[in-house]
C-alpha cells in the first residue's frame, strides 16, 4: 500500500491538471512536433520539447490557501519584482491617492493561472490595450495591455488586482464578471505567456514579502490586515 502512495505522489509531482486555454495549443504543438520528425528527427526532439514546455506552462495545480479573514496571498506563481506606492488604474475608479503596490512577475516557466489575493466581490473589471514591454519594469503597469479588477472586501475597503501582458503575453484572460464573490486564492483568469500581476494594498497595510522573494499563487501570505509590522525587509543568503 505505501509502495502505491509513493507511486501516486511521484505521478501527481509530474501529471498536473491542466487548464482548459491549454486544449488550444499542446494538440498543435503535439502536431507540429511529429511533423518535424517526419522532416529531420533532431527537429522532431526540439519540437516535443516544446509540446512538454507548453503542457507545464498550462498547468492549473490545486494551491492549499490559508482561510484565516483578513491574509493577503500571492495572485500568481513568480518573483515580487517590485513593491512601491502607486495609484491603482484610473480606470477601475478608485481613486487618485497612493497606495503599496505589490508586483509579482512571471515568467515563461511559472504556472500563470491567477488567483483572488483576498475575498471580496467584484466591483468592476476595466480592461486596457498597450504595449508589451518586459513586464518586470516598473514602466509596464503604466504602459502595457492591462486587464484590472477592483475588489470590494468584507469591511467595505476596495483592492485593486491588475493583471499584466509582458513582453511575449499576447492575450489576458479574465473569466469573471463584475458582481462575483471570490474567496481568497479562487481562480480568476491568467495570462499567456510571461507576464506580471500586481496587487494595490489598502493604506496602512504593509506587505509581508520583500523584492526577489519567490511566491507561490494561493498559498504565499503577501500581506496581513490584522498585521501592525512594518514592511518586511529581505536580503539574499
Amino acid at each position: 500500500m505505501e509502495g502505491s502512495d509513493r507511486r501516486m505522489d511521484m505521478i501527481s509531482t509530474v501529471v498536473k491538471p491542466i487548464h482548459r486555454e491549454g486544449w488550444k495549443f499542446i494538440p498543435a504543438f503535439g502536431i507540429v512536433a511529429l511533423l518535424l520528425f517526419f522532416l529531420w528527427e533532431p527537429l522532431g526532439w526540439l519540437g516535443l520539447g516544446l509540446t512538454v514546455w507548453c503542457y507545464y506552462f498550462f498547468r492549473d495545480p490545486d494551491r492549499v490557501t490559508p482561510t484565516r479573514p483578513g491574509l493577503f496571498v500571492s495572485p500568481a506563481d513568480g518573483v515580487v519584482s517590485l513593491i512601491e506606492r502607486a495609484a491603482p488604474p484610473p480606470e477601475l475608479g478608485l481613486g487618485a491617492e497612493e497606495r503599496t503596490r505589490v508586483s509579482v512577475f512571471m515568467n515563461v516557466f511559472n504556472c500563470h493561472v491567477n488567483r483572488a489575493p483576498i475575498a471580496g466581490t467584484v466591483t468592476k473589471i476595466a480592461y486596457r490595450p498597450g504595449k508589451f514591454l518586459n513586464a518586470s519594469l516598473d514602466k509596464a503597469s503604466e504602459d502595457n495591455e492591462r486587464n484590472g479588477l477592483a475588489l470590494r472586501l468584507e469591511d467595505g475597503r476596495e483592492i485593486a488586482v491588475v493583471q499584466i501582458a509582458g513582453l511575449v503575453a499576447r492575450r489576458i484572460l479574465c473569466e469573471v464578471a463584475e458582481g462575483t464573490p471570490l474567496a481568497t486564492g479562487q481562480r480568476f483568469g491568467m495570462i499567456r505567456f510571461g507576464s506580471r500581476v500586481d496587487v494595490y494594498l489598502p493604506e496602512g497595510v504593509a506587505p509581508l514579502v520583500a523584492v526577489g522573494q519567490g511566491t507561490i499563487a494561493g498559498e504565499t501570505v503577501i500581506a496581513d490586515l490584522a498585521s501592525a509590522e512594518l514592511a518586511r525587509q529581505g536580503e539574499v543568503r
